[in-house]
């Protein structure tokens, strides 16, 4: 009971893997080899425990649950303060090293659940947005975009679907070093911006925001006179939505429409939007809900229009030991992530609906530089974050979320990609 002291002040309720810690002597044994390759891979990362150290073990715990879940018990063992770093800067480097030297306990692998409805809270996304707004990252002033049209064959089948089309590729190059984090909130609002020009939204378009993943696309498009519907199944953050609508004065132009389920049926959205838009939502749903979240959005586009997603991804340089890091975000945040490749979401467009990706734009760059303003805030924040009953544990939980991404990105591992796709036969509405 004395050796798991440290954790009686956990709510075992709300995080029974946090709460408790594998036990017996086969753990224990496990434990002490997970201890020296713990050690090993810190020492060839070049990460010190010693004199003015990168991390701190403060309870043996830590190698219990790394023996137990691998990459899962070395966030769990996070979140529970059994290892702690002098700041949150220096998580980010000891996650991006231990990943760079392929640190990669054996990780049971948590399994995908579907989960649609919720969103993430408004005052939590409060807490680290420079809009106060936006979980999503943002678009610098500084940084070149250049652009290349590549050729890709086609994932439908049947006669002549091997035909191939011609996809504008564009790259936004890495902001320069007079960006800080006060420039945060200009630049979600200019990526907000950015999503309403690749739908081509202007004034009289009929644009959908689903899920209802923030209020700053349908504000910037409101400023085009565009009419807006935001949908969700989260009742709550449909009401939160609604009442920052009013403060930004656009609650006329944007209608919030609330759905029994994630996926609208006929009867709750119809094919009328020239317009959709869908952040970082693809890569949280199960498989099965990505085949009717794409059949759905099809279905809701009509004529000419477009549909943007926006979605993480996972690149080629992606390793085995990244894929088990994520396994934490899986298992407390989105139950259904699996990131998908570039070509695995034009698969998806193409076989799953009747629409085809025509744009891709990369953002890594500046989404990893977001993620870093998004940490400093929320770091800044987190009596604000007690005081909106977020418990130490949650609060843990996001510092790692947001440090782990980061690093994913430092390493190349992930980007962040919206995609723009149309009906592949635009004659006409559907």
């Amino acid at each position: 009971m004395a050796a798991n002291q440290h954790l009686s002040s956990i709510d075992a309720e709300q995080w029974p893997g946090i709460a408790t810690c594998p036990s017996g002597i086969l753990t224990a044994a496990r434990a002490r080899r997970a201890e020296a390759e713990f050690a090993r891979a810190c020492s060839s990362a070049g990460l010190s425990l010693e004199g003015e150290p990168d991390l701190v073990v403060h309870h043996d715990a830590l190698f219990a649950r790394i023996a137990h879940s691998g990459w899962l018990g070395v966030a769990e063992s996070y979140m529970a303060g059994e290892w702690s770093t002098p700041d949150s800067s220096t998580l980010v480097k000891v996650l991006t090293r231990l990943l760079e030297v392929g640190y990669n306990p054996a990780t049971k692998p948590v399994p995908i659940s579907e989960s649609f409805g919720g969103e993430l809270p408004g005052d939590l996304v409060s807490l680290y947005s420079g809009d106060g707004l936006s979980h999503h990252g943002g678009l610098f002033t500084s940084g070149v975009p250049t652009t290349v049209r590549e050729s890709w064959e086609s994932f439908t089948r049947g006669p002549g679907a091997k035909k191939p089309h011609f996809v504008d590729v564009t790259t936004v190059h890495e902001p320069d070093d007079t960006v800080d984090r006060e420039d945060l909130g200009d630049a979600q609002r200019r990526w907000a911006n950015e999503l309403c020009d690749l739908t081509k939204t202007g004034v009289g378009t009929h644009m959908l925001v689903y899920p209802a993943s923030g209020a700053q696309v349908g504000v910037q498009a409101a400023a085009r006179r565009a009419t807006v519907d935001i949908a969700s199944a989260d009742d709550a953050h449909l009401k939160y939505l609604h009442e920052q609508l009013v403060l930004e004065g656009v609650e006329d132009s944007v209608a919030c429409i609330p759905l029994q389920k994630g996926i609208p049926n006929r009867t709750e959205l119809r094919s009328r939007y020239e317009a959709i838009v869908s952040i970082e939502k693809l890569e949280a749903l199960s498989p099965k809900q990505r085949q009717a979240f794409i059949e759905a959005l099809g279905r809701l586009l009509v004529g000419t229009g477009r549909v943007v997603l926006q979605s993480m991804v996972a690149t080629e340089t992606m390793t085995k030991a990244g894929r088990n890091a994520m396994q934490p975000l899986r298992a407390y945040i989105w139950p259904g992530m699996e990131l998908p490749s570039v070509e695995d979401v034009h698969k998806l467009v193409e076989r799953h609906s009747g629409l085809r990706v025509v744009e891709h734009l990369h953002l890594g760059t500046h989404y990893k530089a977001s993620l870093q303003y998004e940490r400093s805030f929320f770091d800044g924040r987190l009596r604000e974050a007690a005081a909106a009953g977020f418990d130490q544990v949650f609060r843990r939980l996001w510092s790692y979320q947001f440090a782990l991404r980061e690093a994913l990105l430092a390493l190349g591992m992930i980007d962040s990609v919206a995609f723009a796709a149309t009906h592949r036969h635009r004659g006409g509405k559907r």
